[in-house]
């Protein structure tokens, strides 16, 4: 690994990683973005990283960055460091899951190896953290996850909730308050074209929340029929 890995290069590599889950390579503008900095910032960032020994990242101007394999370990153990403490923080400690991330921001780039297996041996060896995120193993392989976004479901479809991204603390708060949490199995007893809403029946409950679009693009479900 390059010496001097600093905080803010582990962030810089945790980004990159969550904007290229699904995608080959992350922009410049997303990752500004993302990391709320500016496009300059993160272009003198990116170039930083090109040239380090070895290379954390690829890089080529107007086509994006990608994690180099060296990188990509990097962001995937600060990412372990981070789902682990948001898991501990909410089971141990009783923080409610939409203040665990914020907080483990914090620790994610200070705690030891020592304390980060101490935590995974605590708690079981856990495969996903309060949000339905996957925690990287100690070998930084990560487990099978839901990648079906609600908003997929029409009426009469089964599934449970298993992931919830976590980059909104508000949306949080409002999903935990109306039940819509992992494990959570709902049924969706209506879908609108027309706007996108999804009318949708928690197991066990009468009533129906409509959730719309721009919501049910952020929780992901394994579908039981």
């Amino acid at each position: 690994m390059p010496p001097n890995l600093t905080q803010s290069i582990e962030d810089y590599l945790k980004a990159i990683y969550e904007l290229t889950v699904n995608e080959e390579r992350a922009s410049t503008t997303d990752l500004a973005n993302y990391l709320q900095v500016t496009p300059a910032s993160v272009t003198g960032m990116l170039k930083k990283l090109a040239k380090t020994d070895p290379p954390l990242v690829e890089y080529k101007k107007h086509r994006g960055v990608m994690l180099s394999e060296d990188g990509m370990k990097i962001a995937l153990e600060t990412i372990r460091h981070h789902r682990l403490l948001e898991l501990f923080l909410h089971q141990m400690l009783d923080y409610p899951w939409d203040e665990v991330d914020e907080e483990a921001d914090r620790l994610e780039h200070v705690i030891s190896e020592k304390f980060e297996e101490k935590i995974d041996k605590a708690l079981g060896h856990p495969d996903f953290d309060p949000h339905g995120d996957p925690i990287p193993g100690k070998d930084l392989s990560l487990p099978h996850t839901a990648t079906t976004p609600l908003n997929d479901l029409r009426a009469g479809q089964v599934a449970v909730i298993k992931r919830v991204r976590d980059t909104d603390s508000e949306l949080l708060r409002h999903l935990h308050d109306i039940g819509v949490v992992p494990g959570t199995q709902v049924t969706i007893k209506d879908f609108s074209e027309f706007d996108g809403n999804s009318h949708l029946q928690i197991k066990g409950e009468s009533d129906v929340i409509v959730l719309g679009a721009k919501v049910t693009k952020q929780i992901f479900v394994e579908v039981l029929e």
